[in-house]
């Protein structure tokens, strides 16, 4: 069975980092892309970035272009995100999420075919 877990969320004050994880079973990461998504409170959810199962491909949103990178260790089939630089408006609720896309992968919320429960972020001073 597939299970998609997050974690590494916290409280973290303006101008520090976190690192996300998604440790992924019951598929490989050659097998499905893998993008985070981001939900903040009366907003939409939202793609900010993605890594392809053919080749590691990574994808990200406008809005978080040189702050978050998003990388893989295949060994562990875990995914993380490395959040710099963070600001209130990164505060929000991040999802992991899997999708059969071999290459671009940030794609809508109804492409992906499994979710993880989400890990929270706060950035507040």
């Amino acid at each position: 069975q597939v299970q998609i877990v997050e974690s590494g969320g916290g409280l973290v004050q303006p101008g520090g980092s976190l690192r996300l994880s998604c440790a992924v079973s019951g598929f490989t990461l050659d097998e499905y892309s893998i993008a985070w998504f981001r939900q903040a409170p009366g907003k939409e959810r939202e793609g900010v970035s993605c890594i392809s199962r053919m080749d590691g491909s990574t994808y990200y949103a406008d809005s978080v272009k040189g702050r978050f990178t998003i990388s893989r260790n295949n060994a562990k089939n875990t995914v993380y995100l490395q959040i710099n630089n963070l600001k209130p408006e990164d505060t929000a609720a991040y999802y992991c999420a899997a999708q059969r896309a071999s290459y671009y992968c940030l794609g809508p919320v109804y492409e992906y075919d499994y979710w993880g429960q989400g890990t929270h972020v706060t950035v507040s001073s």
